[in-house]
């Protein structure tokens, strides 16, 4: 009868583990980077929400 390659399984598990860890590691840097974007979120939102004419064209208002 053939054995039991227990070393197959072992590997397989060190795997899964190893990816585990790395999703993990992942989310945690993804909840970092979105605890540190509100701070900047509104400085930048409020610049792209009401852009600036250029100073050399018209703007839209006719007198």
């Amino acid at each position: 009868m053939a054995k039991t390659s227990y070393t197959f399984a072992k590997r397989q598990r060190d795997l899964a583990k190893q990816q585990k860890k790395e999703e993990k590691r992942l989310r945690k840097a993804e909840a970092q980077v979105q605890a540190e974007a509100p701070a900047e979120g509104p400085e930048q939102t409020a610049s792209e929400d009401q852009p600036t004419p250029p100073a050399d064209e018209p703007s839209d208002v006719q007198s």
